[in-house]
C-alpha cells in the first residue's frame, strides 16, 4: 500500500484537514495504487460540490422534504428527575430510515450523481448505512450493493430484509470475524475492480482521506441543529456536556463538529470490547492511520459488542486527534450495562433507543449516579437510532 505524503496541518478544531486530509498525525491515504486516483477523485468532486450552493440546496432540500430534518431536541423530563441532570436528546432516530446515517448518504449519493455513477458500494454492520444507501440509491435511480458479514446478517436480518426491499443487493461476507471491519475490507476490493462506473459511500469518519473530513461535513448537520436548538432551548445556550456513542464516530463527529468552539465537555463512548482509543495502539487500517485493537504482534484484534455499529476494531482519525489534544474525552460502557440503559430510557420517557445510543445514556446514568456529573448539570445527548432494529437481541436477553 502507498500512502500519499501529506504535510501536517496547522493545529486547529473540527476543520478542514489539509490537502492530505492529516488530523495531526492521523487519517492520511493508505490505498493501493490501484485506489490513488479513486481517491483523488473523490475529493476533487467533494470539493467541487462543497463550494457549489447549487449542491447545498440540494442537499439541504432532500434533508428537509425526504430525511426529515431538522430533527427534535427533546427534553428527557422524567429521566432527568431521577438521575439529578437535564438531559436532553438529540433525536437522529426520528430521521427517515431511523438514523444518523441518512445525512450522509444523501450527501454521497448526491456526490456520486454528480461525478456521472451509476452504482453505489457500500459496507454495513448494523444494517443502518446499508438501508440508508439502498434508499438513496432508489431514490435517485442508482443501483446498490451492499458488503455485510454473515455474523451481523444473522443478528440484522429485519435490516437486511429491508435493503433488498429497496432494491439493493447484499453480499455476505464470509472472511474473518463475518463483521464490520471484514465487510468494509470487502468493499473496497471490490471497488478496485469497478472504479469507472461505482462509487464508494463509506458510512463513518473512516477511511482514506477525503472520507472521514468529508462524512464529518456531512453529519456536522447534527451539531448545527443541535447547537441552534440549545440556544433557543437554554438560558446559558450551551450544554455542559455533549455526548455520543462511538464506533467508527460519525454521529460522534457531526455533533461535536457543531460544539468544538463553545466551552461544552466532548464525550465519545465506545463499547468496552471495541475501545479502540481507551484499549488500542497507532496503526493503519482500511487506508487510514488511527487507535486500534491489535495483539502483541501488532495484528488487528476482533472488536465484540452487543451492538452491530460499534463492533469495529479502530476509530475515526479526527477523533484520535481531539482525544490527543485533550479537547474530547472518550469512555467505555460494557454490554451488561446498555440492556439497563434502553429499558430505563423505554420506560421513562417512551424512546426505544438503538442499542449503539443506549451506550451514550447508559454512560450518563453511571455518570449521573456515581456524582461525576454536577447537579442540574446540561447533558446533550445523540439519540444515533432507534431500537426497532434490535429487537431480536433485546428479546434474547431480556
Amino acid at each position: 500500500m502507498t500512502e500519499i505524503a501529506l504535510p501536517m496541518p496547522a493545529a486547529s478544531v473540527m476543520t478542514e484537514p489539509g490537502e492530505l486530509g492529516r488530523f495531526g498525525e492521523y487519517g492520511g491515504r493508505y490505498v493501493p495504487e490501484s485506489l490513488v486516483p479513486a481517491c483523488a477523485a473523490v475529493e476533487e468532486a467533494f470539493r467541487e460540490a462543497w463550494a457549489d450552493p447549487r449542491f447545498h440546496r440540494d442537499l439541504d432540500r432532500l434533508l428537509a422534504v425526504h430525511a426529515g430534518r431538522p430533527t427534535a431536541l427533546t427534553p428527557a423530563w422524567r429521566l432527568s428527575a431521577e438521575l439529578g441532570v437535564n438531559v436532553l436528546l438529540k433525536r437522529e432516530d426520528l430521521a427517515h430510515t431511523g438514523s444518523h446515517k441518512i445525512n450522509n448518504v444523501l450527501g454521497q449519493a448526491l456526490l456520486a450523481q454528480r461525478m456521472g455513477k451509476t452504482r453505489i458500494l457500500a459496507e454495513t454492520g448494523a444494517g443502518q448505512h446499508g438501508v440508508a444507501t439502498a434508499t438513496a440509491a432508489a431514490l435517485l435511480g442508482l443501483e446498490a450493493t451492499i458488503f455485510m458479514g454473515e455474523v451481523d446478517i444473522e443478528r440484522q436480518a429485519l435490516n437486511v430484509f429491508r435493503m433488498k426491499m429497496l432494491g439493493a443487493e447484499v453480499i455476505p461476507v464470509t472472511s474473518g470475524t463475518r463483521t464490520l471491519k471484514d465487510s468494509t475490507s470487502e468493499a473496497m476490493r471490490h471497488w478496485v475492480t469497478c472504479v469507472d462506473e461505482a462509487y464508494y459511500c463509506l458510512g463513518s469518519v473512516m477511511g482514506p482521506h477525503p472520507y472521514p473530513w468529508m462524512v464529518r461535513e456531512f453529519q456536522r448537520v447534527i451539531g448545527d441543529e443541535a447547537r441552534r436548538q440549545c440556544a433557543a432551548e437554554l438560558t446559558t445556550g450551551n450544554p455542559d456536556y455533549v455526548v455520543a456513542c462511538i464506533g467508527g464516530g460519525s454521529n460522534a463527529a457531526g455533533t461535536f463538529a457543531g460544539f468544538a468552539d463553545t466551552p461544552a465537555q466532548l464525550i465519545g463512548v465506545e463499547a468496552e470490547g471495541g475501545a479502540a482509543i481507551a484499549a488500542g495502539k497507532t496503526g493503519v487500517l482500511h487506508g487510514f492511520r488511527s487507535y486500534l485493537l491489535q495483539d502483541e504482534n501488532g495484528q488487528v484484534s476482533e472488536a465484540h459488542s452487543i451492538a452491530a455499529g460499534l463492533d469495529y476494531p479502530g476509530i475515526g482519525p479526527e477523533h484520535a486527534y481531539l482525544k490527543d489534544m485533550g479537547r474530547a474525552r472518550y469512555v467505555t460502557v460494557s454490554d451488561a450495562e446498555v440492556i439497563p440503559a434502553v429499558h430505563r430510557l423505554a420506560r421513562t420517557e417512551g424512546i426505544l433507543p438503538a442499542l449503539e445510543s443506549a451506550h451514550a445514556i447508559a454512560w450518563v446514568i453511571r455518570a449521573a449516579e456515581s456524582g461525576e456529573l454536577p447537579p442540574w448539570s446540561t447533558v446533550l445527548v445523540t439519540l444515533s437510532g432507534r431500537g426497532d432494529k434490535d429487537m431480536a437481541t433485546l428479546m434474547e436477553a431480556s
